[in-house]
């Protein structure tokens, strides 16, 4: 069963930066995709970037340029880097890992707020 912890959270004034963790153990497949997601209040949860264990990577159009995503796959950890962070950012940021061996999992989600 695949376990998902994510770190890095916080509060950050706006144009600050903030670097999410989420470290994967019990993994069994080598091919697979990681993805950020997160959820404002009263919101839908939303993807904001993901990459495929080959390093593709995809970005929603509100963060690409400011963040990036990365991946360790020595550590089977994926990293989103958030810089020139605005209010509207603030959510809670979510990982997810899907193989077809594995499944799909999430972690429990770590708070991002972005105010002075």
């Amino acid at each position: 069963q695949v376990q998902l912890v994510e770190s890095g959270g916080g509060l950050v004034q706006p144009g600050g930066s903030l670097r999410l963790s989420c470290a994967a153990s019990g993994t069994i497949s080598s091919t697979f995709t990681m993805a950020w997601l997160r959820q404002a209040p009263g919101k839908q949860r939303e993807l904001v970037a993901r990459i495929q264990s080959g390093g593709s990577r995809l970005y929603d159009d509100s963060v690409r340029g400011r963040f990036d995503i990365s991946l360790d796959a020595t550590k089977n950890t994926v990293f989103l880097q958030m810089n020139s962070l605005r209010p509207e950012d603030t959510a809670v940021y979510y990982c997810n890992r899907v193989s077809m061996a594995e499944g799909t999992s999430w972690g429990q989600g770590t708070q991002v707020t972005v105010s002075s």
